[in-house]
């Protein structure tokens, strides 16, 4: 494997080897750009939206789609990549993994099952804490939202978030004390057509 790639993966914190992530990279490219002629068509006029909103490229696939296609792809990888098993959740947290499953179930924590197991986003924990302000926000974020959906909104600089005068992301912004009703507003919006 290329040694560039394995201090990219280093310098941005992904455990995992090279032809590891050249995998992931090639299941998510099988299950985001798939060979059809019309991507768009395999959602409704609401889900094109939402995806379109959040930076997806619905169109037909084109020499010129090769590079938003593949950021799509790469961060859907990293998304797996870098998410936390129930196990791992609960260790961080220090609870037990039925309470990390009971959040799940309730929407107090973001999750999705891969293989028949639970993968929560790693955007979401803080330290030996869930982000603050988290239950708020995720309480506004309709049930239907894809996990790639929500992460693409929490990690997205936000124009309406500002501090110092600069569009941060509601990660950023709960991190930094800012008012969880802010992003619960924001959050809310997601799938809402404009």
């Amino acid at each position: 494997m290329s040694p560039a790639l394995e201090t990219v993966l280093a310098k941005a914190g992904l455990q995992v080897t090279p032809s590891k992530f050249l995998s992931l990279v090639e299941e998510a490219a099988k299950r985001l750009a798939p060979p059809h002629p019309e991507p768009a068509s395999y959602f409704t006029p609401d889900q094109r939206d939402v995806l379109t909103e959040v930076g997806l490229d619905l169109g037909p696939l084109t020499a010129a789609d090769a590079q938003p296609r593949a950021r799509t792809v790469v961060a859907l990888a990293v998304l797996r990549d870098s998410a936390l098993t129930v196990a791992e959740a609960a260790h961080q947290l220090q609870v037990d993994t039925s309470r990390i499953r009971h959040r799940l179930g309730v929407g107090r924590l973001v999750g999705w099952k891969d293989k028949g197991s639970w993968r929560l986003p790693a955007w979401q924990f803080a330290g030996t804490g869930v982000l603050p302000g988290l239950e708020s926000v995720l309480a506004t974020v309709a049930q239907d939202q894809p996990a790639l959906v929500v992460a693409a909104f929490m990690t997205t600089a936000q124009e309406d978030l500002l501090v110092d005068g600069t569009p941060t992301t509601p990660r950023e912004w709960l991190l930094a004390g800012g008012d969880p009703r802010r992003v619960a507003d924001l959050a809310g919006m997601l799938g809402t057509p404009v």
